[in-house]
């Protein structure tokens, strides 16, 4: 059988080449390259012996644990499609994701059984369930679950599967600020490429050519990073492949919140060079956590802190800096549809928005316009940050939304991610933000995530989101919606102050609502509607 860009032939090469090697820690259980393919191999052939097969759904519904990533793996290796549930939904979001995806298996915590209980009439094809133990004693019996080690002790580790291919697909839903869950069908091959640098993120030979090249793609002297952030969601599981498929060895956090103080006893005590964090929501309680105990952890081997799939602001990078001045810092520009399309070190090339990529042939600013068919912007232009090329296949079961993303345009077909973006006169690309949440106040257009970044470098504003509520004069004024650090108070001139030292006057919020926690949604994103009807109300107004 010839091998293929599919992240089971490529997994399984590295594991062949480095069996003994570490692969994966999580809490207690260590597992090497060898113990976690001969895991997915029993996994794999449990879930064929229950009938799950090439194409079939398979429901991932558990916190960081070694068996997610086993189960996915077993996924790959039957060629069937591994669907993330976010733990956090709640009923009706459980109810449109277990029926909009057409489970035919789930493979969950224990804990949630009862939930599972609640929806699993929505699936109709939803035959099987393997639980994971936890610390609960939920009754198996309810949704005639079985126990996932005792499922899998009896399997062959025997890698005797048919042969796979570029084309096999996985599914990642993904929660925007509105709406329900979206699944995005990525191929093997093209999230391969686009979301983790076809395995040469660490290599100086770069991508692959061929799948073959991943063998020497491994490293002589592995690195050890942790994914900070649910496996569920598709920044922290692009992690988790890229350190695997280099031969690196994967750290999760294994804790069920996120505690500052815990993640940086995890650092040191598995002396860790790598922390990939989301953003800001997770670099402030880390910095947090840094700041109130001087010297409590050797942290001498981190020497990269990395994020992806939020804002990470340059208030933030900064202060990484300073308690790790040898530190390199990277921040990654994607979405679960774009995969990675750019990273830096923090720099921005302009004052504007919040940072900038190359243009190429498969990275562009697209312009819609009423009535005209989409095209490439020109210099000085503003539309949408697009990608072509490595592209997922679309929405599944959902024609609507996959014909409003994926357009052609000069005969290629392009995603439009959504990010408003500008096309600088010298060819890069500035990204602003989500275009759907851009402010409009006296024809001036002004991106929220920009204004975040500089509320966020006040060093009395744990965190914030910003809105436009309606203005009779300006159409839109720009309010801000601010969770303020214990014992800090805030006025709106000082917050005025601050922001004019970062962005131009017209942008600084013009109103701020103190909040005591943002709103956020099941996904972990800021949930900008219920921030706008907070600053609509006028709580929390302070003058």
């Amino acid at each position: 059988m010839g091998m293929h860009f599919n992240l089971a032939d490529l997994f399984e090469a590295v594991a062949d080449k480095v069996p003994e090697r570490e692969a994966l820690v999580c809490g207690d259980r260590r597992s090497s390259f060898a113990d976690l393919d001969a895991g997915a191999n029993q996994m794999a052939h449990y879930l064929a012996a229950q009938g799950v097969k090439a194409g079939d759904h398979v429901g991932l519904y558990m916190y960081n644990c070694s068996e997610y990533l086993e189960a996915m793996l077993a996924c790959f290796k039957i060629r069937a499609v591994p669907i993330n549930v976010n733990y956090r939904y709640v009923k009706d979001e459980l109810l449109y994701i277990f029926d909009n995806a057409d489970m035919v298996a789930c493979i969950h915590h224990r804990e949630f059984i009862p939930a599972i209980a609640e929806v699993r009439d929505a699936a109709k094809k939803l035959k099987i369930f393997v639980s994971v133990a936890d610390e609960t004693n939920e009754d198996l019996s309810l949704i005639g679950a079985v126990d996932y080690h005792n499922a899998s002790e009896s399997q062959s580790k025997a890698r005797d599967f048919a042969e796979r291919a570029d084309e096999d697909y996985f599914i990642l839903y993904t929660g925007g600020t509105t709406g329900m869950p979206k699944g995005v069908m990525w191929p093997h091959k093209n999230v391969f490429f686009a979301a983790m640098g076809g395995g040469g993120h660490f290599s100086p030979l770069g991508a692959c050519e061929k799948p073959e090249d991943i063998r020497e793609r491994v490293m002589e002297n592995p690195l050890r990073g942790i994914a900070l952030a649910p496996l569920m969601h598709g920044a922290s599981w692009w992690y988790a492949c890229i350190q695997l498929l280099a031969g690196n060895t994967l750290v999760l956090n294994h804790n069920r919140s996120f505690d500052g103080d815990k993640v940086w006893q995890i650092v040191a005590d598995e002396k860790v060079h790598a922390v990939q964090i989301v953003g800001d929501a997770m670099a402030i309680p880390l910095l947090d956590s840094l700041a109130a105990n001087p010297d409590r952890w050797d942290l001498s081997n981190v020497f990269n802190v990395g994020s992806g799939g939020a804002i990470f602001s340059e208030a933030k990078q900064d202060a990484f800096k300073k308690f790790f001045p040898n530190v390199f810092i990277t921040n990654a520009f994607g979405s679960s549809e774009g995969g990675q399309m750019g990273m830096d070190n923090g720099s921005k090339k302009t004052a504007s928005g919040l940072g900038n990529v190359s243009r190429t042939d498969y990275m562009d600013v697209i312009v819609e316009e009423e009535g005209k068919a989409p095209r490439h912007a020109e210099m000085g232009e503003t539309g949408i940050f697009a990608r072509a090329g490595y592209i997922p296949m679309g929405y599944y079961n959902d024609p609507v939304k996959t014909a409003k993303t994926f357009l052609e345009v000069d005969g290629k077909r392009w995603l439009l991610t959504g990010d408003a973006a500008k096309l600088e006169d010298d060819g890069s690309i500035t990204v602003f933000g989500r275009g759907s949440n851009c402010i409009n106040s006296g024809g001036e257009k002004i991106f929220p995530e920009e204004v975040e970044v500089a509320l966020k470098a006040h060093e009395g504003i744990f965190d914030a989101l910003v809105v436009g509520v309606a203005d009779d004069r300006w159409g839109s004024r720009v309010s801000a919606v601010i969770q303020a650090r214990k014992g800090i108070k805030l006025d709106l001139n000082n917050v005025q102050e601050h922001c004019r030292k970062h962005i131009a006057g017209y942008k600084v919020p013009r109103e701020i609502h103190l909040i005591e926690e943002l709103p956020r949604a099941p996904s972990g994103k800021p949930d900008y509607k219920t921030a706008k009807a907070f600053a609509e109300s006028g709580k929390g107004a302070v003058a």
